[in-house]
């Protein structure tokens, strides 16, 4: 059964973008914590880890919404309040932290743009 579903080009766009971000995140996070910790010495060296894991599942969760799963959006929320949770006490400040919030609403506001190929109604 072929999939008539139809993506609106800037969802793809900023999935596209979500998924280099959070590869490089990862990345970052997990095998350059020494190196962050050392540009930042305010910050707590276990919160490195913690999003390093974070910005891989988000690439679990970009790749879900590519497949149209409305599970991957909701993957989303979950890991940016997790930043969000982690972030705070981990010494990063309250305005860094809630900028994680903006990745959401972005995602949020490209799902339901278009007409015909919206995301949002298409997601399972």
């Amino acid at each position: 059964m072929p999939d008539d579903k139809k993506r609106h080009g800037c969802l793809t766009a900023f999935l596209i973008f979500t998924l280099v971000a959070n590869a490089a995140g990862a990345l970052m996070f997990l095998l350059g914590g020494q190196m962050l910790k050392e540009g930042s010495p305010e910050v707590s060296a276990w919160t490195f880890p913690v999003l390093g894991v974070l910005a891989a599942l988000n690439l679990v969760f970009a790749i879900a919404l590519f497949k149209w799963k409305k599970w991957g959006f909701w993957g989303f929320v979950v890991t940016t309040l997790a930043a969000l949770a982690v972030q705070i006490p981990g010494g990063y400040g309250i305005g860094q932290s809630l900028t994680g919030l903006i990745g959401v609403i972005v995602l949020y506001g490209v799902l339901q743009i278009g007409k015909e190929n919206k995301g949002w109604p298409q997601l399972e």
